[in-house]
């Protein structure tokens, strides 16, 4: 069996980390994974890089200019929309017309466009498409939010100035989106069971197969350890209760900052003791501007690929905390519990698939701060932190470890392209 994963980047951002983690359970699985990307970053031989030229990044501009001109000359969600008109056109690389299944991740921005996914449906191969986030199954948008429009027929689009009209953009392209998926041979896989509940509302993909598989991480490398070792790497202080936060942009508003902000006042304001006993530390860019905002102590961190120091970092922290406003299925809440790192986060996405309430961590209602802190509270004061931390760890290796979801993947490929037994 050979497959062809394919995502814009290979290691920089959470789809492509999950993207790259599958290739490497798929090879540790008996399959012959190679990745294809536009933005290759480490020097795996398995990762196949696109030609750089400036056509590719004209490619990546043209996108953006034509949103632009679409949103009234605003900036206004210049990138929380795509509309695939320009990418690269594939089926003629080795590595495409070698491969049994043809396995879409992430693929926007310059990487695929709706004329090169044409190309790859009338190859003839069978395509597996994992859903990141709900543009496969929307007209424009990553995340639809309130709107329900991609249920029926994209048009009237909230992301575009002015709320769209009634052709707009998001129209246009939800209906050649309609036309590309007729009688083509997709299976579409959504990360989350949340996703999945929203994709098979889309008139998009009625017909289509959908299932969901959560991506999958290597629990021999994010495991617990000694959490005085790792701080002694991490040089943080071995007297507090840590907490850790991150995001490649520590200022990015759909990580939810400000609810992280709010939260850590009013635990300083009615618990005044906690200022001398917890730290928050931060990894990712900007992080040191937090310093300012938080009234308990900062220890900033630059945004970390490494994933060895990563491990480090979970390990040394007491709880990782994601109130993020937007999710799937997060690498980072996976990857703290596997190294037995409780979590909070806001009952949003997939997140509550994963954090199990009051068992492994503590899911607070959606956009409450004092909720978001009483879950900070509970873990650190009132659970019983060692049964937390030991469910954290057991409820990764059940359920996302890479030879658990390298099974579901390899029988959905053996389906597809009649190899089930």
């Amino acid at each position: 069996m050979r497959v062809l994963i394919i995502n814009t980047s290979e290691r920089i951002g959470g789809a492509a980390i999950a993207a790259s983690r599958l290739m490497e359970s798929l090879k540790n699985n008996g399959v012959k994974a190679k990745m294809l990307v536009r933005d290759k970053q480490t020097d795996q031989i398995s990762v196949v890089p696109l030609d750089r030229s400036w056509k590719t990044v004209a490619r990546f501009v043209w996108e953006r200019v034509v949103i632009w001109k679409a949103n009234s000359f605003k900036k206004n969600n210049l990138f929380a929309v795509s509309i695939a008109n320009t990418g690269a056109n594939i089926t003629s690389l080795p590595e495409f017309k070698q491969a049994d299944v043809i396995h879409l991740h992430w693929i926007n921005q310059g990487m695929l466009s709706l004329n090169d996914i044409k190309h790859i449906v009338n190859s003839g191969k069978p395509i597996v498409w994992t859903m990141h986030d709900m543009w496969p199954c929307t007209g424009i948008c990553h995340h639809a939010r309130e709107c329900t429009n991609y249920q029926d027929e994209c048009h009237n689009c909230p992301f575009i100035y002015k709320n769209g009209s009634k052709k707009d953009l998001s129209y246009r392209t939800f209906k050649k989106k309609l036309e590309l998926y007729k009688n083509a041979n997709i299976t579409f896989v959504a990360c989350s069971a949340w996703l999945r509940s929203l994709a098979e509302k889309s008139r998009l993909l009625t017909g289509h197969r959908t299932t969901n598989i959560p991506n999958p991480i290597n629990t021999n490398l994010f495991r617990p350890a000694d959490k005085k070792e790792a701080r002694y790497k991490c040089n943080l202080p071995q007297d507090k209760k840590l907490l850790l936060f991150g995001s490649v942009k520590i200022t990015d508003k759909r990580k939810g900052i400000d609810y992280l902000v709010e939260s850590c006042h009013l635990l300083a304001d009615k618990y005044p003791e906690m200022k001398d006993k917890i730290g928050v530390v931060v990894f990712g860019k900007q992080s040191s501007q937090l310093k300012e905002m938080i009234p308990f102590p900062v220890y900033a961190l630059d945004f970390v690929s490494d994933e060895k120091a990563i491990v480090d970092i979970y390990n040394s922290v007491d709880l990782f905390v994601t109130p993020s406003l937007e999710e799937n299925l997060p690498n980072t809440i996976m990857e703290a519990m596997a190294c037995g790192i409780p979590c909070v986060g806001f009952n949003i996405g997939g997140i509550p698939e994963m954090i199990d309430h009051l068992h492994n961590g503590y899911v607070a209602e959606y956009k409450s701060a004092q909720d978001f802190a009483n879950g900070i509270r509970w873990a650190l004061n009132e659970s019983e932190y060692p049964t937390l931390s030991e469910q954290a760890t057991r409820k990764v290796v059940s359920s996302y470890s890479e030879g658990i979801i390298a099974k579901k993947y390899i029988d959905i490929y053996n389906k597809i392209t009649g190899k089930d037994a």
